[in-house]
């Protein structure tokens, strides 16, 4: 079953607020990644995402460290089991971690992508 990672990137020096979040979802042989401000709420508004290239699979089992060529530090705060299906809104993604719980949908806009946890899933 595939695997999803959340992890929390600070220090990075191309994030102005200092802190964001990757999501990792794998994908056959790499993860497809992408950089939230925030974290989506059940039944909350949609986070605005923007889909960065594909990570190693290496960070699906990654706790903590330095991430290479002076770009910050990573540290795993979530992770599980997931499954993820093309949908024509875009992708719809159950996630079975501890702090993402439930179902996902990312779904493509205008500059970036919106992702929305359902309310009832934490």
């Amino acid at each position: 079953m595939p695997r999803f990672a959340l992890l929390e990137h600070t220090q990075s020096p191309d994030d102005p607020a200092g802190l964001h979040y990757d999501l990792l979802l794998e994908a056959e042989a790499d993860c497809r990644t992408w950089r939230l401000a925030t974290l989506p709420e059940a039944g909350g508004p949609p986070v605005a995402a923007v889909e960065l290239p594909p990570h190693r699979l290496a960070w699906l089992d990654h706790e903590a460290g330095t991430v290479s060529g002076g770009r910050g530090f990573a540290r795993r705060i979530d992770g599980g089991t997931c499954t993820v299906a093309s949908t024509p809104a875009g992708l719809a993604v159950t996630a079975d971690g501890r702090l993402l719980r439930g179902r996902l949908a990312l779904a493509p806009a205008a500059a970036c992508w919106l992702i929305r946890l359902a309310a009832g899933d934490v």
